[in-house]
């Protein structure tokens, strides 16, 4: 059974804006004209809203080799404490672009906080032995498929996510009743303990949680749920306000286009991507040298996005659809 949640912009005011700076760009927090920073032809000052996780640190590894000065950009990193802060930071014009998950996009604009997808940036397109999230269960369990979740306990970092979206998305594709499942919250590093405690009956963990399970006697990977019911679902998108983009579209391409280049030397260079990871999330480097990475692109198929709010819509994470002619605005 499925319990009724706050909507997001409840939770966005609940959770408010937890945001410190971090390393690159201008840190001085001044604010100044883009359009007048441009003619003069001095680098224009933006802020992207991140997460301290590791595929948010391709933005600072294009930040540190100069991909957005490349674009005539000073982007300054400000780290948000989760995804549902970052929006009204963006909304309010505090910060002018972040990069998240497109759910919580969604969600947003659904309920009137305009908010407009620019770019794409992480997915969980990957090959099947490179899974960068999955559910666990214990090899014992008897739980096989996707439709055995049935009645089941399943953890989840957050509720109203791509998490428990896509894996009731999954049980029904399966011939399952997801309104059977019954997710409980808890944080990503408690839920492996959990699991082998039996006290709940599977995990929906990210790296380096996929990895520890893997190699831990007992513990069996059932899927990944979110490239099985969307194929291709993004897991992180980049994203500014509706009226920023609008005001703004030139600086928004040059971020975009930033954007592009990051995403695109993070994948070249495995290695030194992954160097970065450890100095931007302070991950232990033994540990970050076995993680699988997510796939990283700057290019989005608005089919994708399409997809999942029509999923989102039909069990409840959305009370209406949003107008996807503003929140994809990807050229």
């Amino acid at each position: 059974m499925r319990t009724r949640r706050m909507t997001a912009i409840a939770a966005v005011a609940a959770i408010g804006i937890m945001l410190t700076a971090c390393s690159g760009g201008s840190l001085s927090g001044e604010t100044a004209n883009p359009d007048s920073d441009a003619e003069s032809g001095e680098l224009v000052p933006v802020t992207v809203g991140l997460l301290p996780i590791a595929a948010a640190a391709a933005v600072q590894m294009g930040i540190d080799a100069g991909a957005f000065e490349d674009q005539g950009l000073d982007v300054t990193v400000q780290i948000g404490q989760g995804g549902a802060a970052l929006l009204p930071a963006v909304s309010s014009g505090d910060i002018q672009f972040a990069v998240g998950n497109p759910l919580s996009v969604l969600v947003a604009a659904s309920q009137g906080l305009e908010m407009s997808i620019i770019a794409g940036y992480s997915s969980v397109d990957v090959p099947a032995d490179k899974l960068p999230t999955g559910v666990i269960v214990k090899a014992d369990s008897g739980i096989t498929t996707w439709k055995d979740l049935e009645g089941k306990k399943v953890a989840v970092n957050a509720f109203n996510t791509q998490g428990d979206l896509s894996i009731m998305g999954s049980v029904e594709q399966d011939g399952g009743d997801p309104n059977a499942v019954e997710f409980t919250e808890i944080a990503f590093p408690d839920q492996l303990a959990q699991l082998e405690q039996g006290n709940i009956d599977a995990a929906w963990v990210p790296e380096p949680f996929v990895g520890k399970a893997l190699a831990t006697d007992g513990l069996a990977l059932l899927g990944e749920p979110m490239g099985n019911v969307i194929p291709g679902l993004s897991s992180m998108v980049t994203f500014t306000s509706t009226k920023y983009a609008e005001e703004n579209p030139d600086i928004v391409e040059k971020f975009r286009a930033g954007i592009a280049a990051s995403t695109d030397m993070a994948m070249a260079d495995t290695d030194a991507y992954r160097d970065v990871i450890v100095s931007y999330t302070g991950m232990d480097a033994a540990v970050v040298a076995n993680i699988n990475l997510e796939n990283l692109s700057a290019d989005l198929d608005e089919s994708i996005i399409e997809d999942l709010s029509t999923l989102a819509l039909k069990y409840g994470f959305l009370e209406q659809e949003p107008d996807l002619s503003k929140v994809l605005l990807l050229n």
